[in-house]
């Protein structure tokens, strides 16, 4: 099989990849838009890196409560990195945790979508292909959300969804890994 593309616009290649899922908070969660949606798809990427063992890097918002508890539970240990900045790259224990993974392809989920995620993504495009994944992010309102995933497609990040992003990783039909995850996605 022929090396596959790894430029910032290529195809997410599964050892180079790391989730990042951003202040999915019980505080924040509620007044989300398509809340409900938001939340499933997570969920499904989250599950998705357990099984297939792709490391996962959690971030939570000071004072907006902890992860939301169906986040929390299908990452098991997985400790969140606290963090005052907006812009995930502001938190010097993010960006050490992010380093020691020594990954260098984003897979950005979280909330807000105009926010902490626009923000984070953009401080990654120098460094990192960043895959932003449209229905695993979320803002207060629908124009937020929009407004964001245009400005960071601007800015160079690839938007994708988590279907995309499960079976760009998987690459093919027919394994055990393949026939586990297919539950995630039926």
């Amino acid at each position: 099989m022929p090396d596959l593309d790894h430029s910032k616009h290529g195809l997410i290649q599964e050892a180079d990849a790391l989730l990042v899922i951003i202040d999915m908070q019980e505080r924040l969660f509620p007044v989300m838009t398509e809340k409900e949606g938001l939340a499933e798809n997570v969920l499904k990427l989250a599950r998705f890196s357990k099984i297939i063992r792709l490391p996962v890097l959690v971030t939570e918002q000071e004072k907006l409560g902890g992860t939301i508890p169906q986040i929390r539970e299908a990452l098991g240990g997985a400790q969140p990195v606290s963090k005052v900045d907006f812009d995930c790259f502001g938190s010097e224990a993010f960006v050490e945790k992010l380093k020691a993974f020594n990954r260098k392809t984003l897979v950005l989920s979280g909330i807000e979508a105009h926010v902490c995620v626009a923000q984070t993504a953009i401080s990654a495009l120098s460094e990192y292909s960043v895959h932003v994944v449209t229905d695993a992010v979320s803002s207060r309102s629908p124009v937020n959300r929009k407004v964001g995933l245009e400005r960071m497609a601007q800015a160079g990040a690839t938007v994708t969804s988590t279907e995309m992003v499960i079976y760009e990783i998987l690459k093919r039909a027919g394994t055990d890994v393949f026939r586990e995850v297919l539950k995630l996605v039926k």
